[in-house]
């Protein structure tokens, strides 16, 4: 799955720029998903005195409402990124005016200052109003997103890669560089996706068909520890394929 973001500052073009690269990505049978970030501290989907607000009321931590043409999970707490994107499974989730992950982005902004005041090295583009004025700013593509669709969505597929774990800084620099900084790696062509130590592919773990990131030193407890046990058994194989599966009661 391939994941970024697009953000700005408001009315700058950003659900804008959004549509019309779903609208390329569905049109070359990409599957989309995307997550829309809400500052709105007053912001809800459910109601005072609804049946649903009246469960959450009761003391239902997770309450679901089930229509006829959609269906709305409501959690009592704001999730994390990584844990929202647990939810998805298509081609590409494009993250509205989220800012807290690690993913490659894409500003919009109306002038140079919005983008110099947002500007890291994650960004990979630039859209929004601005487009209307300028094609190039501090060495990063400034393409419309109305007129150009086809060009940033070109760049999208060159630049976008697997999601990154997204792991704590200080839990892991096995490659050498955060999460962070080896996305900004990524994006100039300095390092590849394959460089992160926990996706090698070597140790995984998947909970209800879910993939669970590791950090190496977790790799490593539970390699030590299946291995301790399974080695004392007849049929071992050193460095054979050892696969554990455990079903809940």
């Amino acid at each position: 799955m391939k994941v970024f973001s697009v953000f700005g500052i408001t009315k700058s073009g950003k659900t804008t720029t959004i549509e019309n690269i779903i609208a390329e990505l569905r049109k070359r049978r990409f599957t989309v998903g995307s997550v829309k970030e809400i500052h709105n501290e007053k912001f809800a989907i459910d109601t005072e005195g609804t049946n649903t607000d009246r469960h959450k009321k009761a003391g239902s931590q997770l309450v679901t409402a089930r229509g006829i043409y959609e269906t709305d999970i409501l959690f009592q707490h704001q999730l994390t990124v990584k844990e929202i994107l647990q939810f998805y499974d298509h081609d590409y989730v494009i993250l509205e005016g989220v800012t807290d992950t690690c993913a490659p982005k894409i500003i919009t902004a109306h002038n140079t200052e919005e983008v110099d005041e947002r500007l890291d090295d994650t960004v990979f583009a630039i859209s929004g109003k601005l487009a209307n004025s300028m094609q190039e700013y501090r060495g990063l593509p400034v393409i419309n997103a109305i007129t150009e669709t086809e060009k940033l969505v070109d760049l999208i597929e060159e630049k976008v890669f697997e999601r990154l774990p997204d792991v704590a800084d200080e839990c892991c620099l096995a490659c050498g560089y955060t999460c962070t900084e080896l996305c900004a790696r990524i994006l100039q062509g300095k390092a590849k996706r394959e460089d992160c130590v926990i996706s090698d592919g070597s140790i995984s773990l998947t909970v209800d068909g879910r993939e669970i990131d590791m950090v190496p030193f977790v790799q490593k407890l539970l390699f030590n520890a299946v291995t301790g046990v399974v080695k004392e058994l007849d049929g071992y194989r050193e460095n054979g394929e050892i696969v554990v599966k455990i079903k809940g009661k």
